[in-house]
């Protein structure tokens, strides 16, 4: 398994992982409450899988082979929890957890190149496409980001439209909106 680290704008994710575990009948699931409401965390004994809003999961069978589980009880859904604690706390800017999400290789690159958007800063998705190396993939990024199986972990919150608006999120643009706030205020020094 190949990590994504979402860690500082200067370490540059090296690849995704070609495959995933997501058909494993091993994943382990926990919700755990945030300021944006509850946030589904599901992982394998490694490695996060997916991070959803709320506590519904998408697609029928999607929860087929999930255990629920106590963050407490599972060491890398308890990392994860205390990341995403400590980032709504405005304590971390930075992710350093086992990613390992499922995607074609154009949305694996994609999703690479979120995670090297500073913190608290945002970019267009042409400008998103530009950094993968090509221009005219915008509406192609824009879908992968929307795929994003692992939103705030991997920032695809912090890309917005080419006229500066706030553009498509899973969450809904009000999350969006509070997410690239959040960010703002604690580079700000105002929690």
């Amino acid at each position: 398994m190949t990590t994504m680290p979402t860690t500082t704008p200067t370490t540059m994710p090296t690849t995704m992982p070609t495959t995933t575990n997501a058909t494993d009948p091993h994943l382990a699931r926990t919700v755990t409450e945030s300021p944006i409401g509850e946030l589904t965390i599901i992982a394998t004994d490694d490695a996060i899988v997916a991070i959803h809003f709320g506590n519904d999961l998408i697609g029928s069978g999607a929860s087929d082979g999930l255990v629920d589980v106590p963050a407490s009880e599972h060491p890398v859904l308890d990392e994860a929890v205390r990341q995403l604690d400590e980032y709504f706390a405005g304590e971390r800017v930075d992710f350093d957890l086992p990613l390992e999400p499922a995607g074609t290789p154009f949305q694996r690159q994609a999703w690479t190149a979120l995670a090297t958007i500073p913190y608290g800063e945002t970019i267009s998705y042409g400008e998103q496409a530009m950094r993968i190396g090509d221009r005219n993939k915008s509406r192609a990024v824009g879908a992968a980001n929307g795929k994003n199986p692992l939103p705030i972990v991997v920032p695809c919150h912090r890309v917005i439209g080419a006229n500066g608006h706030l553009t498509g999120f899973g969450g809904g643009l009000d999350i969006k909106a509070w997410l690239l706030d959040h960010e703002l205020r604690v580079r700000a020094g105002s929690r």
